[in-house]
């Protein structure tokens, strides 16, 4: 089974504090991400660490490189010298390859979450639109998207040439999106990332510990870069700074990717084009409603993510059996979709209504593995266990949208999920901006829970500010004490 190609959109809504991306698949949102200010993501960044505590029962090292937490890396994330003995490189102890006090170059692969510092490794890779350069290698490696054997087998001598014709002693990593790249692309490529990864070499010999060496591109520029498929039609940001940076980027490094652009200017909030706001605010929600009538329970935990599939109030036309069929058909749709939106990651248990026959439940796994298919994620579904469950991982590096835009509610103790007063502060100064556009009117107050009042006249004043010169509008502020936090209304006066 295949997915048939959709045609493809990516909104970009840049504001002083926050940038979010939105992929748009034939209208519906299929992921978001957002990246703020005051807490960029760390990952693909690389820092001069040193180490602080190893850990042979763990086999595992803790790592300084200056954030707030020590970063954890293990033993099979080191890179060492081949041995002459294979099983004896395979079994060597985190004692034999580090030590505490030593100075290492390393790259961040997981974000920290939670209460568990970043995740490390000191096989550095650098990505481009086509390529990954691994320094520590001798190899070509393919995308495994990429199916052909004709085409891998052109991608692999091609790039066999390059690394003879440049003089290169790395390993190489083709990605999905060269399929179909000729050679001019994937020298320019080549040549980018090798000039790169001798900035970082010097940057590294000269930076001292606790330093970041090389810091990845912004969400806006990374989108470009690792996001941008054949199926993309255009690409609209509305900030004409941002916009202006990736059109110079785009003539670099994507002049593919350059007519794709375009310039947001209309009155309406960009991303209330497609109801994006409203499917953020809809991944939020525990229930996801079918069009069947049925549902879906997403429960997210430290250790895993559960989902349950129920029939609600879809009775069928036929039998029992064809009615939990058809429910299951529509949630393994959904959920795929929803693993992607909230960013689920880690250890994955979907609870399908129980089927009888097997053709069913082949079906439906089937199914949810061809909505998997354009995944960026990687991910692995198992078969359906004796207990009817189906497991799966998806590989968890950022944060989940849940994460990102809550906090434990203080009220019920961590059980359930309000959004965090600087998530209520964008969403005024939007509210505020939507209706400066749509209605004429000399100030604005805001009527908002105490904690929110209290961050938009300390750390968001500056925002309010600059919101009330972009406006000309006076914004006025006033605590409700019967307000939850996420609660506030604009009153236009």
């Amino acid at each position: 089974m295949t997915v048939e190609s959709a045609k493809e959109e990516i909104l970009i809504n840049v504001t002083p504090n926050e940038v979010r991306a939105a992929l748009l698949e034939n209208g519906v949102v299929q992921e978001v991400h957002i990246e703020r200010a005051e807490r960029r993501g760390v990952i693909s960044n690389i820092y001069k660490g040193r180490v602080m505590r190893v850990l042979p029962g763990m086999q595992a090292a803790f790592i300084e490189i200056g954030l707030q937490r020590t970063a954890f890396l293990h033993v099979s994330d080191i890179v060492r010298k081949q041995a002459a003995d294979e099983s004896s490189a395979e079994e060597a102890s985190i004692r034999d390859l580090v030590k505490e006090g030593d100075e290492l170059l390393v790259q961040v692969v997981k974000d920290p979450i939670g209460n568990k510092g970043a995740r490390l490794t000191t096989f550095i890779t650098l990505p481009s639109r086509h390529l990954v350069l691994v320094p520590n290698g001798d190899t070509v490696g393919i995308s495994a998207r990429i199916e052909d054997e004709a085409e891998r087998d052109r991608l692999r001598a091609m790039l066999e040439e390059l690394l003879a014709e440049q003089d290169v002693e790395c390993s190489v990593i083709v990605r999905t999106v060269a399929e179909g790249a000729d050679l001019q692309e994937l020298r320019a490529d080549l040549k980018y990332l090798t000039k790169l990864w001798e900035v970082v070499q010097a940057r590294c010999s000269k930076a001292s510990v606790k330093t970041l060496v090389h810091e990845d591109l912004s969400l806006p520029l990374r989108v470009l870069r690792d996001f941008v498929t054949s199926d993309v039609e255009h690409i609209l940001v509305d900030s004409e700074e941002d916009f202006a940076a990736m059109q110079e980027f785009s003539a670099t490094f994507l002049p593919e990717v350059a007519p794709m652009l375009e310039l947001y200017q209309r009155r309406r909030p960009i991303f209330d084009l497609h109801s994006v706001e409203d499917e953020i605010r809809k991944s939020l929600d525990r229930n996801i409603a079918l069009k069947s009538g049925g549902y879906i329970i997403f429960d997210q935990t430290e250790a895993m993510t559960t989902i349950d599939v129920n029939t609600g109030g879809y009775v069928g036309h036929r039998n029992l059996e064809e009615t939990i069929y058809r429910t299951n058909l529509e949630a393994a749709v959904s959920i795929a979709r929803q693993l992607r939106l909230r960013n689920l990651g880690g250890i994955i248990i979907i609870d399908f209504i129980d089927m009888e026959e097997v053709e069913h439940r082949e079906n439906v796994l089937a199914m949810l593995e061809q909505s998997l298919q354009k995944d960026h994620s990687r991910h692995q579904v198992m078969p359906v266990s004796p207990l009817g469950l189906v497991e799966m991982t998806r590989k968890r590096t950022r944060e989940s949208l849940q994460h990102v835009l809550c906090e434990d509610c203080p009220h019920c103790s961590g059980r359930g999920f309000v959004l965090t007063a600087e998530t209520v502060c964008f969403e005024v100064f939007r509210e505020v901006n939507r209706q400066s556009r749509q209605f004429e009117f000399d100030e604005a107050m805001v009527l908002a829970h105490q904690g929110v009042i209290d961050l938009l006249l300390d750390e968001q004043a500056p925002s309010l500010a600059k919101l009330e010169r972009q406006t000309g509008k006076t914004i006025r502020l006033q605590p409700e004490t019967l307000y939850m936090q996420d609660q506030f209304d604009v009153v236009l006066m």
